[in-house]
């Protein structure tokens, strides 16, 4: 997820944590309090991304595919991150350290916030097409949810909205409220949001300042985490049937057909449009990967009418709920014997989960169409001479199907 999601869930696991726990009886230790806990939940719903300073250890794109999402979105690293953490905060923060050695009460908030702005990170992490390996180095495979967009303003609006409707200046208040809805419209204007889905971000927008207002902003929040949790159990049900149509529309034109994958990337806002990405056998040495979109209802949104600059590939109002916009073949052994022979490939082989070769390029086709280079793109014919990137993380290999690795 962006960081500015992981910020706002932060922020409102702190709030809540405050509110949930015995009132402190003195106001002033009572406020200290609460900004302990908002900041320790906030940073750590962000510490892990300082993996990003590792990017360096490598030339790109390896260093950013195999160093971001590192050991520091494992389980087992998450233990020193929080001790770290509470270490800077006792030796940084005087009046936070005062706190808490007269308050069990801040002491098991800062524990909760904590561990949880940790594991909370993960989890979001968790749910889209990039995925995690938590359990490494015990099990080094990666983990993917392919439920939700790794920019999603339902979250934003959902929990963004009880916090800014409770800042104390009237017009930072203000300021803050309209730029969650103005940022979700500018994303309309730009092709990226449906009309549909800025309807109902708004929805969620007037829900929980409504609630604020009436019910204070533990209630708002309680209802945010509850839009968001519910959001999320409808895209993980949108998944299956994503994954299931596809499944069958390949199996139609062959039957016997061996389906090794299916990637999915949701759309933002918008349970019902998913860019696909399959990996599939092609006949004894030969694969084949595909990338196209689907709509789960193409009575109410038409595929060609899911929005283009996320999928990025011009697709024809059809009257079928999938279509697919490119495909290549390609040979097992060809990958076998090009990971063999240059470290780099194999490197980028611990990442890629829907490779494509072209023109002495490695692209992973989950990130945009073909012939669109991303981030995750190496021009391994060209630098063919260049030296092994050292030290190289021990992930599992998104398609050892492929490399005959099982």
């Amino acid at each position: 997820m962006d960081n500015l999601t992981h910020s706002l869930a932060g922020l409102a696991l702190g709030e809540l944590t405050h509110r949930l726990l015995p009132v402190e009886p003195d106001p002033q230790r009572a406020s200290t309090r609460r900004r302990l806990l908002l900041v320790s939940a906030a940073v750590a719903s962000n510490f892990p991304d300082l993996d990003l300073v590792l990017t360096g250890l490598a030339p790109e794109p390896l260093g950013y595919l195999l160093h971001h999402r590192g050991h520091t979105h494992t389980l087992l690293y998450a233990l020193p991150q929080a001790l770290l953490m509470l270490a800077a905060i006792w030796l940084l923060w005087p009046a936070a350290r005062t706190l808490l050695r007269g308050s069990g009460a801040a002491r098991l908030g800062l524990a909760a916030t904590t561990v949880l702005g940790l594991l909370l990170h993960l989890g979001m992490d968790a749910t889209n097409v990039y995925g995690i390996h938590p359990f490494a180095p015990f099990d080094p495979r990666w983990f993917y949810g392919d439920m939700v967009f790794i920019v999603e303003p339902v979250f934003w609006l959902a929990l963004g909205t009880p916090l800014a409707a409770h800042v104390a200046r009237p017009r930072l208040r203000r300021t803050f409220l309209a730029l969650l809805l103005l940022v979700p419209l500018l994303f309309t204007l730009a092709g990226f949001l449906r009309w549909g889905s800025l309807a109902g971000l708004a929805a969620i927008w007037l829900l929980a300042l409504g609630l604020t207002r009436r019910r204070g902003e533990r209630a708002a929040l309680v209802a945010g985490v509850a839009v968001v949790l519910g959001f999320v159990l409808i895209q993980g049900i949108g998944a299956g049937l994503a994954r299931e149509q596809v499944a069958a529309s390949l199996r139609r034109g062959d039957p016997s057909l061996r389906l090794f994958d299916t990637a999915l990337s949701a759309f933002p806002a918008n349970p019902l449009c998913w860019t696909v990405v399959s990996v599939s056998g092609d006949g004894g040495d030969g694969y084949r990967v595909r990338r196209g979109v689907l709509s789960l209802a193409p009575g109410i949104t038409p595929v060609g009418a899911c929005p283009f600059p996320i999928h990025g590939e011009y697709v024809a109002r059809t009257a079928g709920g999938l279509a697919w916009t490119w495909e290549e073949s390609g040979s097992k052994a060809r990958l076998q014997a090009l990971r063999a022979s240059d470290c780099r490939v194999d490197a980028w082989l611990r990442f890629a989960r829907t490779p494509s070769l072209a023109g002495g390029f490695a692209t992973d086709v989950r990130y945009g169409p073909h012939g669109s280079h991303n981030f995750s793109t190496l021009h391994y014919a060209k630098q063919a001479t260049s030296p092994c990137p050292s030290p190289l993380p021990q992930w599992g290999y998104p398609r050892a199907d492929l490399l005959d690795l099982h």
